[in-house]
């Protein structure tokens, strides 16, 4: 061929071309070998980063949420082990029947599983905290893409009887409510973490190590007494139901300690049940509801007339012809009751007698007496929503508001304020601040607030209104002194009051030394009756009694038949 004999087959290369290209591939060779020398001698941890990336998978470990138990050790709320289902949509490939299997034990819509396996994602839940019965149903299935994680559900052995108590955890198991959101530092504790081995479905294959164990949630003792608790949701519950009232709510206090002891509200809710938690049912109406007080709040008015020296107990005051104007506004009583000694204005609980004496105090004086009792400020004791209620400034008083104000009229509170500030007439003049844990070592002395002997002459005369003749016979204790005060209030719809009412009674027991102090509030009782004597004193009456023998707190008075035909209440002033 003529390409053969092509003269340029004859030409030879230069000698330095092969040497050139010999070096080259020399120096690339070398260059090799010295990347794979620093790659897996000195600075593997490159190369073994990216192979574990690939196959293992750090992995968090939750904590055991700690448990709330009452002031005697039984449990009220604890975490339960659970699984949560989930699944990765590009591997999950299931049959209509493993479908309809998979959503009959997720009690789910087979429409809707598959719906959430046709997502776009890398990763999905099918149903947070099943029980492990089912989880292991679901595991036999043998489902491809379909993985369980461990979780733990809270439970709350009591239910609705002590929610609006404890509160409830959402799906991460973190507090939402009550006790549990108000302790959560304490309750919550740190997960863990483990590195492991997965395989490419996600299932784990090798147990590597423990990179940080988990922290455990600290056991929480509350003040609460199950038994009172029960005791007072259950007598709530019957009054709520027997003056169809829209709402309720109960606070036991021990006055010793200002402990807690019972909180329970209606409407209620079950914590165990969370798919429908909302509205008016989750509201801690002790804490977030405020009203005005009405004839329970007189006896810090009179009160604070005797601290002052502006009268003493059996000082007369004239409250004929039933009415005082004042300004272009009149006040009145339900009864044209004449001359009253003040032991016999809060006996009758007459609002033209408590008026006057107010009009005889400063109304700084006033404002003062009420703000150090807690009015107009939040307890600050960590519930969500807690309400302070409304005292106003004192420089915006104008005579009439001073007079409605000192029975009740035009300043608002929340139950449990109510019932912390009768602490003032329980323990001889102080408060103490509350407490929702239980207090081993109770303070001897609170917040002087009023002298001791005001404080003893205070309940020498709210005794008087529990007494034939009083506003509350009904809430006498067989075997035990009573002291306390009802309170029927209209309420404002509007800025305009109207024909709904709020029927109250504060009080505490045994009067001689007292131990307990409950406050009850019925909101908007429809069946007929709405006095507070006649709606609220009855509920305190059974909770108080059963209370105090549960506790074995001594009685104080002899034993007297109680002829219920006799005890019709004098009807309060509102």
């Amino acid at each position: 061929m003529k390409l053969a004999r092509s003269p340029l087959l004859n030409d030879r290369l230069p000698p330095w071309r092969a040497r050139l290209l010999l070096g080259l591939l020399l120096a690339g060779s070398a260059a090799l070998v010295g990347r794979t020398f620093y790659l897996q001698g000195i600075n593997k941890e490159f190369l073994i980063g990216k192979g574990e990336s690939r196959y293992e998978r750090v992995i968090e470990m939750p904590a055991t949420r700690g448990r709330i138990l009452d002031r005697h050790g039984d449990v009220l709320a604890m975490s339960t082990p659970v699984k949560s289902v989930w699944a990765i949509p590009e591997d999950a490939k299931l049959t209509p029947a493993q479908t309809r299997a998979l959503a009959k034990l997720l009690e789910s819509d087979p429409r809707e599983v598959t719906r959430k396996l046709a997502a776009a994602r890398d990763f999905i839940y099918l149903k947070r905290q099943i029980a492990p019965d089912t989880a292991a149903q679901i595991a036999n299935l043998k489902l491809p893409g379909v993985h369980f994680q461990n979780e733990y559900r809270r439970y709350y052995p009591a239910g609705e009887v002590t929610a609006h108590m404890l509160g409830f955890t959402g799906a991460e198991d973190v507090g939402q409510e009550g006790i549990e959101l108000a302790l959560e530092r304490q309750l919550a504790g740190k997960a863990g973490s483990r590195r492991v081995i997965k395989d490419r479905r996600g299932q784990i294959v090798e147990d590597v190590e423990s990179i940080h164990a988990p922290q455990e949630g600290q056991d929480v003792v509350l003040a609460l007494d199950a038994k009172l608790q029960y005791l007072a949701f259950s007598k709530l519950k019957q009054a709520v139901a027997e003056h169809k009232a829209k709402a309720g709510g109960i606070v036991v206090l021990d006055a010793k300690s200002g402990e807690v002891l019972a909180l329970a509200n209606l409407p209620t809710y079950n914590p165990n049940n969370r798919t429908r938690l909302s509205g008016a049912q989750l509201r801690n109406r002790a804490f977030t509801d405020t009203f005005e007080p009405g004839s329970t709040f007189k006896p810090f008015t009179v009160a604070l007339a005797l601290e002052k020296g502006n009268v003493r107990i059996d000082t007369p005051i004239q409250t004929a012809p039933g009415k005082l104007t004042i300004g272009t506004a009149t006040i009145s009583d339900a009864h044209v009751h004449g001359v009253l000694t003040v032991a016999q204005v809060i006996q009758k609980s007459s609002n033209i007698g408590t008026a006057k004496m107010a009009l005889n105090l400063p109304s700084e004086d006033m404002w003062n007496n009420f703000d150090k009792l807690g009015f107009g400020q939040p307890l600050k004791l960590g519930f969500p929503g807690e309400a302070s209620g409304r005292l106003r400034p004192w420089k915006h008083w104008r005579p009439i508001e001073q007079a409605t104000m000192s029975y009740g009229h035009g300043i608002s509170v929340t139950l449990i304020q109510l019932a912390r500030a009768y602490q003032a007439f329980a323990r001889d003049g102080d408060l103490l601040p509350l407490s929702l844990s239980r207090v081993e070592a109770p303070p001897a002395v609170g917040q002087r607030v009023l002298s001791a002997q005001t404080a003893r002459e205070m309940r020498a005369m709210l005794e008087l209104a529990v007494q034939p003749g009083g506003t509350a016979p009904k809430a006498q204790v067989p075997g035990y002194r009573i002291g306390g005060k009802t309170g029927t209030a209209m309420k404002l719809d509007g800025g305009v009051y109207t024909h709904k009412y709020v029927s109250a009674f504060v009080g505490f027991a045994p009067a001689s030394d007292p131990r307990l102090i409950v406050a009850v509030m019925i909101d908007e009782p429809s069946a007929g009756k709405y006095y507070g004597g006649e709606v609220a004193a009855p509920v305190f009456a059974t909770v108080m009694g059963s209370a105090l023998r549960t506790l074995g707190v001594p009685p104080d008075d002899a034993p007297k038949p109680l002829q219920m035909a006799n005890l019709a209440p004098v009807k309060e002033e509102m």
